[in-house]
C-alpha cells in the first residue's frame, strides 16, 4: 500500500481498517488497495458526522406547493394541440434514433422468493417470460416500428453483473443485437458502523453496498456509456426500473412533450389512491421541483384539499423518468455528482474486534444511498406528465399481496383485455369486474393499442370464453 493511501484512510480516522493487512496475500492485498483506492477519504469524517453519528433532520420548505403537471386527458383545445404536437415530435425522435432506455437492474430477487437477478424473474401470465424478456421484446418491436435501433442501457451491481450477462448470452439477448446492449455497474459505498467507522465484510474487504439509483448518472460517465450515447447520436434517456413490466419502453407523448417543453429531466406522476400512498410526492420550493418522501411530508400537507375536494399534494412518483443526455452530462461533468444521501439502518454482516465474521440480529450499521429523484432541484426546467397506473405501473416487489408479482400478472391480462376489446374481442369478466380468463399478448408484437389492433385482425380471435387462457 502506497503511503499517501495509508495516510488518508489515516487522516479520515479509520486507521484500524489497516489491522489485518500484514497478513494478506499479495493477491488479496491488491484486491484490497483497489477498494480503498476507489474510496473518497476526505468526504468520509463528513458523512460520519452528518448522517451516522447525528441522524438527518428532514426540512420541509416552508414555501413548499404541488408541482403542477399536464393531465392525463388535454382539458382544453391548447393542451390536445400540444399532445398532438408531442405525439409527432416523439415520433420524429424515434425515428432518428435519438432515443435510448435505461433500466436499473441492481436487485436481487429475495424478496420474491428468487435467487438471482431479479430481472430474470419470470413474470408472463401465460408464458412465464422474464421481466428482463418483456423490455428486450418491447425494446426489439419499438426498434422495428420505428425504424432506428433503440439502444439499450442496464445498470447492473456488483453482485448480479456476471449472473445478467451470462442470463443475456445464454437467451442470445432476446434477438437484440449485442451491440445495441451496454451494460454497467452502479457504483458502491462503504458501510458504517453506528460509531462512525466503516465495516470490514473480511480481512480484505470493506463491507460495501450499492450507492442507490442515483448513482446511475454517474456511473453512466465512468462506464463509457454517455460516451456511446454521444457516438450514437442518442440525445434522450427513457429512464425506469426493472420490476415494471408495465411501463412503455418508450412514449412517444412523454418523448414529445420533455422536447418541447424544453426539460431538462421529466416524471411521470400518477393521482394517488390516498393521502399516504407510498409514492414520492411531486412538489416546488423556491421554484424547484422536488420528490418529499411519502413518510417526510406532514399531516396537514398530505391530507389538504382543494376546493373541489381533490387532494392538493396529489402527484406520486412511480420513478419513471425521461431525461436529456447533455443534463447527465453536465451533472457529471468533473467525474462527480453531488447528490444529497440518504441513511438507512441496516443488518450489516461484518468483523468483530477480534476478526469474526458476526451477522447481527437487528441493524448495527448505516448504508447511504442516493436517489435520482434528487436530481430533480439541479435542471432548469421539468415537465411532469400524469400518466394511468393500470397502464404504465405494476411493481413486482413481493410474491403475493400489494406490489407483487401476482398483482402484476392481474394488471397484465388486465391491460391485454383491454387491449383486446378495443380490437372488438368479447372479454368475460368476474361479477367484480376484473378479467375471468388469464391472457398474455407478446410484446415482441404489441408495443401499444395499434399494435393489438392489427394482431387480433391477423389472428381472426372473437371471443375469450370464461376461464380461458389465452396467449397472442
Amino acid at each position: 500500500m502506497n503511503c499517501e493511501l495509508e495516510k488518508s484512510i489515516i487522516d479520515a480516522g479509520q486507521e484500524h481498517l489497516l489491522r489485518y493487512i500484514p497478513g494478506l496475500s499479495a493477491e488479496e492485498l491488491d484486491s484490497f488497495c483497489n477498494q480503498l483506492a476507489a474510496v473518497n477519504w476526505g468526504q468520509i469524517p463528513e458523512l460520519a458526522e452528518k448522517y451516522v453519528l447525528n441522524r438527518p433532520e428532514i426540512s420541509i420548505p416552508d414555501d413548499l406547493t404541488p408541482a403542477k403537471f399536464y393531465p392525463l386527458k388535454p382539458a382544453d383545445a391548447a393542451t390536445e394541440e400540444l399532445y398532438s404536437a408531442a405525439d409527432a415530435k416523439g415520433v420524429e425522435l424515434l425515428k432518428a434514433g435519438k432515443v435510448c432506455c435505461l433500466t436499473v437492474a441492481g436487485g436481487q430477487g429475495t424478496r420474491l422468493g428468487f435467487d438471482g437477478p431479479k430481472g430474470t424473474y419470470p413474470i408472463g401470465p401465460v408464458s412465464n417470460r422474464t421481466l428482463f424478456s418483456y423490455f428486450a421484446q418491447s425494446i426489439a418491436r419499438a426498434s422495428e416500428k420505428y425504424g432506428a435501433p433503440v439502444n439499450w442501457y442496464i445498470m447492473t451491481s456488483p453482485i448480479n453483473r456476471e449472473a445478467t450477462e451470462n442470463y443475456f448470452r445464454a437467451e442470445n439477448f432476446f434477438g437484440l443485437k449485442e451491440e445495441n446492449v451496454f451494460f454497467f455497474t452502479q457504483g458502491t459505498m462503504p458501510a458504517f458502523g453506528l460509531d462512525g467507522k466503516l465495516l470490514l465484510s473480511s480481512k480484505s474487504s470493506l463491507a460495501l453496498s450499492p450507492d442507490g439509483h442515483g448513482g446511475t448518472l454517474l456511473a453512466l460517465r465512468k462506464s463509457g456509456a454517455l460516451d456511446k450515447m454521444i457516438a450514437d447520436g442518442c440525445e434522450y434517456i427513457s429512464y425506469f426500473q426493472v420490476d415494471n413490466p408495465l411501463v412503455p419502453v418508450v412514449d412517444p407523448r412523454f418523448i414529445g412533450l420533455h422536447y418541447l417543453e424544453n426539460s431538462e429531466m421529466s416524471a411521470i406522476m400518477l393521482s394517488k389512491t390516498n393521502p399516504y400512498e407510498k409514492l414520492g410526492n411531486f412538489c416546488v420550493s423556491g421554484g424547484r421541483t422536488m420528490i418529499i418522501e411519502y413518510s417526510d411530508l406532514p399531516d396537514e400537507l398530505a391530507v389538504k384539499r382543494n376546493a373541489d375536494g381533490s387532494l392538493a399534494f396529489v402527484a406520486g412518483s412511480p420513478a419513471i423518468h425521461v431525461l436529456s443526455r447533455s443534463f447527465v452530462e453536465k451533472l457529471t461533468s468533473g467525474g462527480t455528482l453531488q447528490l444529497p444521501w440518504h441513511r438507512a439502518d441496516k443488518k450489516i454482516a461484518s468483523l468483530d474486534e477480534n476478526g469474526t465474521l458476526v451477522t447481527p440480529d437487528s441493524p448495527n450499521g448505516v448504508k447511504l444511498e442516493s436517489f435520482i429523484f434528487d436530481a430533480l432541484p439541479l435542471a432548469e426546467k421539468v415537465m411532469i406528465l400524469e400518466g394511468d397506473r393500470a397502464e404504465v405501473f405494476a411493481p413486482t416487489k413481493n410474491a403475493t399481496g400489494v406490489d407483487s408479482a401476482e398483482s402484476c400478472r392481474e394488471m397484465l391480462t388486465a391491460r391485454n383485455a383491454r387491449r383486446l376489446v378495443l380490437a372488438g374481442v368479447e372479454i368475460p369478466y368476474t361479477a367484480d369486474g376484473k378479467v375471468d380468463a388469464v391472457i398474455e399478448l407478446s410484446p415482441r408484437c404489441v408495443l401499444d393499442d395499434a399494435d393489438a389492433v392489427a394482431l387480433v385482425k391477423e389472428s381472426g380471435l372473437k371471443k375469450i370464453f370464461s376461464g380461458q387462457v389465452v396467449a397472442l
